[in-house]
């Protein structure tokens, strides 16, 4: 089976772009899709999430564009393997903001934040079903 293009992108600023990627990637387990740099900023990247979907980032640049600021944001991670990316974050020593639990909806989770303040939920809850 294929998995689908994002169709929704939550997107990030960061003051070390680089060094988020490195995070998301070698923490959480996203995909490098794509990195376009200019010098040492990072003007666009795109991580995808194995189970599907993905995030965009970049460098904090004031260049008139997109005024988001660094660590104000947060996504939760839909993966049928929760244990191996708790493995991952605490192998990492990741700040845990809330430990792997099982919350009353059912399944289990946990969420972290990454060195630029970001908050990221993982867990198994692939969300209601649509109709």
């Amino acid at each position: 089976m294929t998995t689908p293009a994002p169709t929704v992108w939550p997107a990030f600023r960061a003051t070390d772009a680089p060094a988020l990627v490195r995070w998301l990637v070698d923490v959480l387990g996203f995909t490098e899709t794509l990195v376009v740099r200019d010098g040492d900023l990072v003007v666009h990247a795109e991580l995808a999430w194995p189970p599907g979907g993905g995030v965009m980032l970049g460098s904090v640049r004031d260049d008139g564009g997109w005024p988001v600021r660094p660590g104000a944001s947060g996504a939760y991670l839909v993966t049928d393997d929760v244990a191996a990316v708790w493995a991952r974050v605490q192998a990492a020593g990741a700040e845990v903001l809330r430990p792997l639990t099982e919350p009353g909806h059912g399944g289990k989770e946990f969420s972290v934040r990454d060195p630029e303040g970001n908050s990221w939920s993982v867990g198994d809850y692939p969300g209601a079903p649509r109709r």
